[in-house]
């Protein structure tokens, strides 16, 4: 898989990616962050388990990418929805896990870019997952918004989010994909994606070193967040 990635990864081919319900899409810019990021945890894994010059090899690519990727997305003030299409956005979300999991790939800027510009773009009930239609996905939401740095930040995301929880006429187990101008369920409901959004708690230094310690028995020493 690490020599898929070394190969595909920072360019993604014409294919399906989480967010399949919007079809095929071919150099997919959040899709590529994944890829780098895969990257780097492989890296990181290696030189945990004392392979430490394969570890700095993936580590090395995976900066390497993330510089090349700021060339290849960015957009004026913000970055593509895909590499290929000028005018597009979308949500990065999965640039929370440079953050979450102590990586530092990417610039702090990208992320402090993409927030600024999606400000702009928000409905009366979220962040749309992109430029191409008006619906989200719930737990991405809040993927996107722990890439803040402000609490008054996180709150601009996550309180629209929580205005479709309580307004939407849609009265399903709680649904992931719905429309952020009409509130309405768009399809998905009752998924265990929608623990995303109880993601700032992994963020949460203070959570992480209060919780693990309670399990009543461990096989070895916790392993740090940082």
């Amino acid at each position: 898989m690490g020599r898929y990635l070394k190969t595909k990864g920072l360019d993604p081919e014409n294919q399906l990616s989480t967010d399949d319900f919007a079809g095929h899409l071919a150099h997919n810019a959040n899709l590529s962050i994944k890829a780098i990021l895969a990257l780097a945890s492989y890296g990181r894994l290696a030189e945990m388990t004392g392979r430490k010059d394969e570890g700095a090899q993936y580590l090395a690519t995976a900066r390497v990418f993330a510089k090349r990727w700021e060339t290849l997305a960015a957009e004026g003030d913000r970055y593509k929805l895909a590499f290929d299409q000028p005018g597009s956005w979308s949500q990065k979300c999965n640039l929370v896990w440079d953050r979450l999991l102590g990586l530092h790939i990417f610039s702090p800027d990208v992320a402090r870019r993409e927030i600024a510009f999606y400000k702009t773009k928000q409905n009366q009930y979220g962040l749309p997952l992109d430029n191409r239609k008006d619906y989200t996905k719930l737990d991405w939401v809040f993927w996107t918004a722990t890439l803040t740095e402000a609490s008054a930040d996180f709150q601009a995301f996550s309180g629209p989010a929580d205005r479709f929880v309580n307004e939407s006429a849609s009265r399903v187990p709680l649904t992931d994909w719905y429309d952020t101008v009409t509130g309405k369920q768009q399809g998905l409901h009752a998924r265990p994606v929608v623990g995303g959004i109880f993601i700032k708690m992994l963020a949460n230094t203070a959570i992480w070193d209060k919780y693990p310690h309670r399990a009543p028995v461990t096989t070895g020493s916790i392993a740090p967040t940082r």
